[in-house]
C-alpha cells in the first residue's frame, strides 16, 4: 500500500506493447521514481513474440519490472502468436477476465490504469477489448467467490482510463491523419485528471523509443513521433489525460492520480 512518503502503486493494462508508454509513460515513470510500485500487463503478443524483447526494454526504462503477459495474439498481426494463441478479440471473456484478475491479485495494486472505451483515437478492436476485460477484473478482483484459483481477493481503489479529450487530442490528431488513422476522442468534459509529465518526458521518451520496430515503421505512432522536431514530439507526449472510473467523488487535484 502507498505511504505518506509515496504516491499509490499502479498496474497498467494495455492491449499492445507500446501502449503502456504512449499512454501512461510519464506517469508510470513518475510513480517509479517516487519509490512506489508500478506494473504493466499486456494483453497481446505472446511469449516468444519479437516484441516482447522490446516491451522488457521499455518497461526497464519506466521501473515497471517484467512483462506480465495475457498471452493473446493482436487482432491485426498473425505474427503476435508465435505458439497459434488465440487473439484477444477472440477469446472467452470468461477466461480474458479471469487471466487479469491473478494479476491483479497478485499484485495488487491501488490504482489500476487501462483503455478508454472508444480505444485511444484509432479504435483499434483490442484497445477497447481490453477496456472491457479490465473493468469486469477489477469488478471480479475482490470477490472471493470470483476465480478462487487466481488468489486472494484485492480491491484496487482506483481505476483510472488513459483518454484523450477534443481539445487535448489536437496535434496529436493531426499527425495520426497524416497516415489516414481516424480520429476518436472524448468529450473534454469526461477527461478527471491531465497529467503533465514534463519532468518525466525524456524517460517516456526512452521507452518509446524502445519499441524499435514501431519506430522504425511508417504509420505507427512511435515512427510519426520520431520524425517531428524534437519540440513538436514533446508537446504532444508530455500531457497524459485520464478519467477516474471508479465510482464517488473526484478527487481534488485534477492533475494528479491519487486514491
Amino acid at each position: 500500500m502507498a505511504t505518506p512518503d509515496t504516491p499509490p502503486s499502479l498496474l497498467g493494462v494495455f492491449a499492445h506493447p507500446d501502449d503502456e508508454s504512449l499512454l501512461a509513460g510519464g506517469v508510470l515513470a513518475r510513480h517509479a521514481g517516487a519509490g512506489a510500485r508500478t506494473g504493466v500487463v499486456t494483453a497481446t503478443w505472446a511469449p516468444g513474440s519479437r516484441r516482447i524483447p522490446e516491451l522488457t526494454d521499455a518497461l526497464a526504462v519506466l521501473g515497471a519490472g517484467e512483462p506480465r503477459l495475457l498471452g493473446y495474439a493482436d487482432a491485426r498481426n498473425p505474427a503476435s502468436a508465435p505458439d497459434g494463441a488465440e487473439r484477444l478479440v477472440d477469446a472467452p471473456l470468461d477466461e480474458a477476465v479471469g487471466r487479469l484478475v491473478a494479476h491483479i491479485r497478485e499484485f495488487r495494486p491501488d490504482i489500476v490504469l487501462a483503455h478508454d472505451c472508444v480505444g485511444q483515437l484509432t479504435g483499434h478492436p483490442d484497445h477497447r477489448r481490453a477496456h472491457q476485460i479490465t473493468l469486469l477484473a477489477v469488478e471480479a478482483a475482490p470477490v472471493t467467490t470470483l476465480y478462487p484459483e487466481a488468489g486472494a481477493p484485492w480491491r484496487p481503489t482506483a481505476l483510472y482510463a488513459a483518454t484523450h479529450s477534443v481539445s487535448g487530442a489536437g496535434p496529436l490528431g493531426d499527425l495520426l491523419r497524416t497516415v489516414g488513422k481516424e480520429v476518436l476522442a472524448v468529450p473534454d468534459a469526461l477527461v478527471t485528471t491531465t497529467v503533465d509529465a514534463g519532468p518525466w518526458t525524456a524517460v517516456k521518451w526512452r521507452a518509446i523509443l524502445a519499441h524499435r520496430g514501431e519506430v522504425a515503421a511508417a504509420r505507427p505512432l512511435p515512427g510519426l513521433l520520431a520524425r517531428l522536431p524534437r519540440a513538436e514530439r514533446e508537446a504532444i507526449i508530455r500531457l497524459e489525460q485520464f478519467t477516474r472510473l471508479t465510482p464517488g467523488p473526484v478527487p481534488a487535484d485534477p492533475h494528479r492520480l491519487t486514491r
